[in-house]
Order: structure tokens, then sequence, then C-alpha cells
């Protein structure tokens, strides 16, 4: 039953990832839109007789671009594969749920690792409850096993 457990903490675990890989690529593709949009930039150097002399340089930053870029695309594979792994886990989990006699506690195990419902959420789904007294059975039952 370990590893039932553990699969039910890996799918919370998970998700958080996402989640957090997520909001990396959200800023990412918006640092690349404003390279795209800001278009050209503009530099002064000085070489040319002792450095006396002082250049204007223009031109699209192509290195920061195709790095950002390789970057997105990097981390949209990494987000890809978490996602294929979030839904084995599932799966995994819905057959350990599955295998519950306890018809409360299937519900309550369900909302909280397959919906990902918070306490308080499930408290109110499953009726007569409070969010401590959901909380407080899951734990019990996850120590059980």
């Amino acid at each position: 039953m370990a590893i039932e457990k553990e699969v039910l903490i890996q799918c919370a675990d998970i998700r958080k990832e996402i989640e957090e890989v997520r909001q990396r690529i959200s800023k990412l593709e918006m640092q690349i839109a404003r390279i795209k949009n800001e278009g050209t930039v503009t530099d002064k150097v000085s070489g040319g007789s002792g450095g006396r002399q002082h250049f204007t340089i223009e031109g699209f930053p192509h290195p920061e671009y195709n790095r950002k870029k390789t970057i997105l695309y990097i981390r949209k594979q990494r987000l890809e594969k978490l996602e294929t792994t979030l839904l084995e886990k599932l799966n995994q989990a819905e057959e350990f749920i599955e295998g519950i006699t306890d018809s409360r506690m299937r519900r309550i195990v369900s909302l909280r690792c397959v919906e990902n419902l918070s306490w308080r959420e499930i408290a109110s789904r499953i009726g007569g409850n409070t969010e401590d007294s959901v909380r407080m059975a899951f734990n019990r039952f996850i120590e059980e096993k």
C-alpha cells in the first residue's frame, strides 16, 4: 500500500510542478513578445583612432531571441512530459481509489487526489463535515495504508 500512498502524493506534487512550468513558459513568452515588439536595438560603441570615435550599432538581438526560443521549446517539452506523467499517476490513483471499500473515504480521496479540491470544497461536497474532519479522516486513512 505504500506505493499507492506515494502515487497519491505524487499527483499533488506533479500538479504543482506543472503549474510552475506553465508560469515559466508564460513569462518566457512575454519576454519573447517584448523582443519581437521592440524590434531592433541600438547600442553605442567606441573604437578607431584610439577609442575616440563613437559608432551607433543597430540590429535585431538574434542571439537573445534564439536562446529564449530554445528555452521555450525545452520547457514546453518538459510540460508535455509532466502532463503525461500526471495522467499515468492519476490512472494509478483511480485504480487504488476503486479498491477503497468505504464510500465516504473513496469520495474524499477521489475529490482530493483526482479532482484536486481543497479541504473546504471537499467538506462542502461531502456535506455534514468540516474541512478539518475530512482532512483528518484522509490523513488517518493514508497513515493506515
